[in-house]
């Protein structure tokens, strides 16, 4: 086997190979990050900031406790303050992947006694549960959940 010469064309090969799998991984996660993008949380985080604290200290004085409980394609949510449950306006609940929209759900949930209950559609993976609910001075209470569904 003869040895040949490193030359400039076989340097520039080289580096050309090494840039293009290195631009070609950048343009794919780059791709990959645009597309499941789900969207704002808010539109201008400078004015959501402004009533932030505000709002976080009414809904910590309103002192509940909110429990989340899944079983099969069920999901049970319980509200009580301090150990008495309690039936709050729920104005809007949805279930999402952290990482999409196109498994949203818009839940309506029924009183059922106990807790507010629904039946969804759960498959595997991490979920996220965002709840608003009212109090009956018109308090507005807001939680976010993320939960693991097991294989």
């Amino acid at each position: 086997m003869t040895e040949r010469p490193l030359t400039g064309w076989h340097v520039f090969l080289i580096f050309f190979m090494l840039f293009t799998a290195i631009i070609s991984a950048n343009a794919l996660l780059a791709f990959h990050a645009v597309r499941s993008f789900p969207g704002l949380e808010v539109q201008n985080s400078y004015i959501a900031s402004q009533n932030f604290e505000e709002k976080r200290f009414a809904q910590i004085n309103l002192d509940w406790t909110v429990k989340l409980k899944t079983t099969n394609n069920q999901l049970d949510v319980a509200f009580s303050k301090g150990r008495l449950p309690i039936t709050p306006l729920i104005e809007h609940a949805q279930l999402s992947r952290p990482a999409g929209m196109h498994d949203d759900q818009a839940l309506d949930f029924v009183y059922d006694g106990r807790h507010f209950t629904t039946l969804v559609d759960l498959q595997a993976g991490r979920w996220v549960l965002r709840l608003k609910a009212r109090s009956e001075d018109g308090t507005l209470f807001q939680k976010r959940f993320v939960f693991e569904v097991p294989k």
